[in-house]
């Protein structure tokens, strides 16, 4: 995907993209190529790729009705800024916290903040769970791409949820870890309205954002240590 083609494919879903936006992706993916020889921060580096699995990727979360309305988003195990960054440049109305824990990609971020006057950020080195314990009841959306086992995920980020809040993570093969997660989602308080599924233009890869609705305070000895939440996470005791 280049330039003129994530113009046109963020158009299909209702993104029209600013010049200023436009360059805001472009330095990025220069920043994103240069520190990743120095951090290891991800292997999709050719500029196509980038535009494509990590910018539009990021970017289709926009296709939730919601995002439009929220205004306090939170990306667990953001990594290099994803799907984080780049809703915060398209959406300057919104508070984006990022928690990543490994320092190399906190020091990335901070660069990627002051580089792309990101002053709408705000960038945490906290371990998930930690940040999720100090951190209750506080955001409209919470997120994450890519980074765990979905029963995990919603054992970390459901609490930190506001009621009727919304948990959107992306994933690709979803199936069985729904089947792992959906009695466990409910036992957290929480409900799977829906499973959204696209596929990504030009490579015809299949993606998948899960919605789940926080539906009551979530009890306080969640999330448990990250521990236990991985022996549990398939139902074992």
């Amino acid at each position: 995907m280049n330039k003129d083609q994530f113009i046109e494919e963020l158009l299909k879903i209702n993104i029209k993209i600013s010049n200023e936006e436009l360059d805001k992706f472009e330095k990025y993916k220069n920043l994103l190529q240069e520190y990743n020889k120095k951090f290891n921060l991800t292997t999709i580096i050719k500029d196509e790729d980038i535009y494509l699995k990590h910018f539009y990727d990021s970017l289709c979360l926009m296709k939730i009705p919601e995002m439009a309305t929220s205004k306090l988003i939170l990306d667990i195990g953001t990594g290099a800024g994803f799907p984080g960054i780049p809703l915060a440049i398209i959406n300057k109305d919104k508070k984006i916290t990022l928690v990543e824990s490994n320092n190399k990609k906190i020091s990335f971020l901070k660069v990627l903040e002051e580089q792309l006057n990101l002053k709408y950020v705000e960038i945490i080195s906290l371990r998930a769970e930690e940040y999720a314990k100090q951190n209750r009841e506080k955001f409209d959306i919470a997120t994450s791409r890519a980074v765990s086992h979905l029963k995990i995920l919603t054992e970390i980020e459901v609490p930190t949820l506001k009621v009727n809040g919304l948990f959107l993570p992306l994933k690709s093969n979803i199936d069985e870890e729904i089947e792992e997660t959906k009695e466990f989602i409910k036992t957290i308080g929480a409900d799977l309205k829906e499973i959204v599924s696209y596929t990504l233009p030009y490579e015809n890869s299949k993606r998948t954002i899960i919605k789940i609705k926080k539906l009551k305070e979530t009890e306080k000895n969640y999330p448990r240590e990250y521990n236990k939440m991985l022996k549990d996470k398939n139902n074992k005791k």
